[in-house]
C-alpha cells in the first residue's frame, strides 16, 4: 500500500507516460504500476512507499516515481550494479520526467553501439 499522502499516478499522468513511450519506441510499451521505497529527504535513512511506473525496453529498465504532488523522480538501470539518474533530482512535470531518461538511454544506446556525438555516416561505416 502506498503512502496515503502521496497520490497514485492518475489517468493523465499514465497517458503522458504511455504517449512518450509510444513516440520513443514506435509502438505500445507496457508500463507496470509498482510501489517503491525512495528516501524523500536527503540524508535521511527513512524510506517512504511511493507509487511508480516501470518498464523495460532495449536492455534498459526505467522507473518513474511519484514522490508528492507534482513531484517525480526517475531512474534508469541496466542491471542492479548499473543504475543511473538523469542529473536532476526531481521534476514537476511527468512529461519531462519521462522524456529525460528516454533521451539519456537513447544516448547511452548509441554510445554502447560505438556511435559518438559528432560522428558522420562515414565514421560509422568505417567501424
Amino acid at each position: 500500500m502506498t503512502n496515503p499522502a502521496i497520490p497514485d499516478l492518475n489517468d493523465t499522468e499514465m497517458w503522458v507516460v504511455r504517449s512518450a513511450l509510444k513516440q520513443r519506441y514506435g509502438g505500445d510499451i507496457e508500463a507496470h504500476r509498482a510501489d517503491v521505497g525512495p528516501k524523500l529527504t536527503p540524508g535521511s535513512e527513512v524510506l517512504s512507499e511511493c507509487p511508480a511506473l516501470s518498464w523495460t525496453e532495449r536492455g534498459a529498465g526505467f522507473v518513474v516515481i511519484n514522490v508528492g504532488e507534482d513531484r517525480y523522480r526517475t531512474r534508469i538501470f541496466y542491471d542492479p550494479t548499473e543504475q543511473f539518474g538523469t542529473g536532476r533530482d526531481e521534476y514537476d512535470e511527468p512529461a519531462e520526467c519521462v522524456a529525460t531518461p528516454l533521451q539519456v538511454q537513447a544516448h547511452d544506446e548509441k554510445e554502447r553501439a560505438g556511435v559518438h556525438a559528432g560522428d558522420t555516416a562515414d565514421d560509422i561505416d568505417r567501424r
